[in-house]
């Protein structure tokens, strides 16, 4: 079995990686689809994102308001909170998915999709936490995946999905680019990574490159089964 974490900074083209690293055999959970599943009313998550930013991040229909929680994020400094109520509790539920996933294969390879494997460490270390899943991200992972791209090709992307135009793009570029200012530069992630996915040309050269990595995950994946 071999746990891997798959992450890249917004709009680096990671969840394209993991669709494709899915195609060829491996099992992929989503951090964002996890967080958002545990961010809906009635969830603990959910409970506990009201009882520390109140009322204020709900919407009419009584969901989060996700622009708003964002803005209080990004622009007024409180990401590290939201992030320390969101992060435990996606990464216990990883890891029972992972548990699932091995004791049906245990030649599996297991894929969590996360921007902020880096991150997440980063900032537990910050706060004194050098030992637990959130301090050492070995503790949860035995091989990290980067994928890269220059930053200005990642705004872009991220911003041509959401299809804006006029002042809406202009404020969707800036949110991009304060998402990235808080994330680790690619060149970082890249040194500390096991195999690193450079996304700037096509399709083609991607998928190549992933099935390269992939081919090396399997081997080592069915080496440590036959331990």
């Amino acid at each position: 079995m071999l746990r891997v974490g798959l992450t890249g900074g917004l709009g680096s083209g990671k969840s394209t990686v993991a669709q494709i690293l899915h195609e060829l055999g491996a099992a992929v959970s989503e951090s964002d689809e996890v967080g958002r599943a545990m961010m809906q009313p009635g969830q603990p998550v959910y409970n506990d994102i009201l009882r520390i930013f109140g009322p204020r991040v709900t919407a009419p229909d009584g969901r989060l308001n996700r622009a708003e929680l964002a803005r209080l994020a990004f622009t007024e400094g409180r990401l590290d909170e939201l992030n320390g109520i969101v992060h435990p509790a996606v990464i216990a539920a990883q890891q029972q998915w992972m548990d699932g996933v091995f004791a049906r294969d245990p030649k599996a390879v297991a894929v969590i999709v996360s921007a902020l494997i880096f991150e997440v460490e980063r900032d537990a270390r910050a706060r004194g936490d050098r030992e637990s899943v959130l301090g050492d991200w070995h503790n949860r992972i035995d091989r990290v995946i980067v994928v890269t791209a220059p930053d200005e090709t990642k705004i872009a992307r991220y911003v041509s999905r959401l299809n804006l135009s006029g002042v809406e793009r202009m404020k969707a570029e800036d949110d991009a680019r304060a998402r990235l200012a808080h994330q680790v530069p690619d060149a970082e992630k890249a040194s500390r990574a096991d195999y690193v996915i450079d996304n700037t040309r096509d399709m083609a050269d991607l998928r190549t490159q992933v099935e390269a990595v992939w081919r090396a995950l399997q081997a080592e994946s069915n080496q440590r089964s036959g331990e």
